[in-house]
């Protein structure tokens, strides 16, 4: 045997080092990721088109969902449409109004009481309605006092409200209560319906992603039929040869989601002025909030899977139907 020859190890002994398959099927993974960024490369133009419209498609779901997160911070200021009017019967006494309150307070469905009484009552409406000195003929004072009962977070929904309004009404003290219903019931058939096509939408256009990544897999797959062909003939496996195209469908995600997320940063910014001076009209202070880290890392998982899946189920249908032998 020559010294070259000899100098050789014969493939079974290094099949037989202890990880040696498993350290290989890894750096074969990781050559083929490496070489599917080549392949994105060589097209340019034509990849970053096809990423733009994926983070185009996906910017879309992801600005109204952070619009719907930061909408939450002004419900708190819109639970007060929940709040519940309780006026008192006439001539009631202060003392007895406070024992009510103190009575009130402890139920756990209430968050907070504020008393008014009938002169702070009559003084508020001089100042607002403009009849102050109309209002110095009365004999006496024509208003009740009132109890401003705020219902807990859990029970500023409809059904609670008016559970909650029901129970306080029976209190002896309480000659009736007001609750505007209709009006918390219309802003909550609003969010949930705002809710509920962020998710229709969301979904198509996830959806479009994986249509538009298998479509250009597919004609990346049609303009190597020849290159796939001869590797078939040379033993390559249907695994091995669909490989790179699975990886280029992740790297179309993954740059797709980071051009989502700019995209998204600049609508925010774009949006903030109009956003806070919403706030403003209904007395909140909000700072407009982004993706968060966790937010970004899902959204970046999602744009790669959805990469993935479009590559997959153009591989699967069209590198299996690529023989050598079809062509003879």
């Amino acid at each position: 045997m020559s010294l070259l020859f000899s100098q050789r190890k014969s493939p079974s002994a290094s099949s037989h080092v202890p990880g040696h398959r498993v350290v290989m099927f890894f750096l074969r993974h990781l050559q083929q990721a490496f070489a599917s960024v080549g392949e994105l490369w060589r097209m340019p133009v034509a990849s970053m088109l096809t990423m733009a419209v994926i983070g185009v498609s996906l910017a879309l779901p992801a600005t109204l969902h952070l619009l719907l997160k930061n909408s939450e911070h002004l419900r708190g200021n819109w639970d007060n449409a929940a709040q519940i009017s309780l006026f008192l019967n006439e001539n009631i006494a202060q003392s007895q109004a406070q024992k009510v309150i103190n009575r009130i307070q402890l139920y756990p469905q209430v968050s907070d009481v504020q008393y008014i009484s009938s002169v702070q009552a009559l003084a508020e409406f001089k100042q607002l309605s403009g009849f102050g000195e109309a209002l110095e003929y009365l004999d006496k004072n024509p208003l009740p006092s009132l109890l401003l009962v705020t219902p807990t977070v859990q029970y500023s929904a409809p059904e609670g409200a008016r559970e909650l309004l029901e129970k306080l009404q029976q209190q002896p003290e309480v000659a009736f209560g007001k609750l505007d219903i209709t009006w918390l019931e219309k802003l909550t058939a609003i969010i949930n319906l705002l809710e509920d096509g962020v998710f229709a939408l969301g979904a198509l256009l996830l959806l479009s992603v994986v249509l538009v990544l298998a479509n250009t897999i597919r004609l990346a797959i049609l303009n190597r039929r020849e290159e796939i062909e001869v590797l078939k003939l040379v033993g390559a496996t249907n695994d091995f040869i669909r490989r790179p195209f699975l990886y280029t469908g992740i790297w179309y995600g993954l740059i797709g989601g980071v051009i989502a997320w700019v995209l998204v940063s600049l609508i925010l910014i774009w949006l903030e002025g109009a956003f806070v001076m919403l706030a403003d009209q209904l007395g909140a202070q909000i700072v407009l909030s982004g993706l968060d880290l966790t937010e970004f890392l899902i959204l970046i998982t999602l744009s790669a899977g959805l990469g993935w899946l479009g590559a997959y189920l153009s591989v699967m249908r069209h590198v299996y139907e690529i023989e050598p032998e079809n062509q003879l």
